[in-house]
């Protein structure tokens, strides 16, 4: 990877990477490349223990090591999804409220794409 360290895909909640997708890492890196300026990775990787995905029925898509949530707002977050959908991202999470808005982008297997929600 030419941007990212594969730190900044661990697990949140216990350090792992054994989950993570690097076909799917290597995606975020020509994103990155793509839009031209910095990704923040505010998740990544997260393991079946990790809070968010306990308090789910089934551990979703980050879960699976094929999603990222970027730290994003604006102008940048419009060219993030743009150049994603560009790429072939079909799973699209926008969170653009608050303190914590960010990105997700996900090509999960076995969930339903493509899709577009708001957090």
């Amino acid at each position: 990877m030419k941007y990212f360290h594969q730190d900044e895909f661990r697990c949140q909640h216990c350090g792992s990477l054994s989950g993570m997708d690097w076909a799917f890492a290597n995606e975020i890196d020509a994103l990155r490349e793509k839009v031209g300026f910095p990704l923040i990775l505010s998740s990544a990787y997260r393991c079946a223990e990790h809070p968010v995905e306990k308090r789910k029925d089934k551990p979703g898509s980050h879960a699976t090591g094929r999603a990222v949530d970027i730290a994003a707002t604006g102008d940048q977050a419009l060219k993030i999804i743009g150049a994603a959908l560009q790429m072939g991202f079909q799973r699209v999470g926008v969170n653009q409220k608050g303190s914590g808005r960010f990105i997700h982008l996900d090509k999960a297997h076995g969930f339903p794409a493509p899709a577009i929600w708001s957090y």
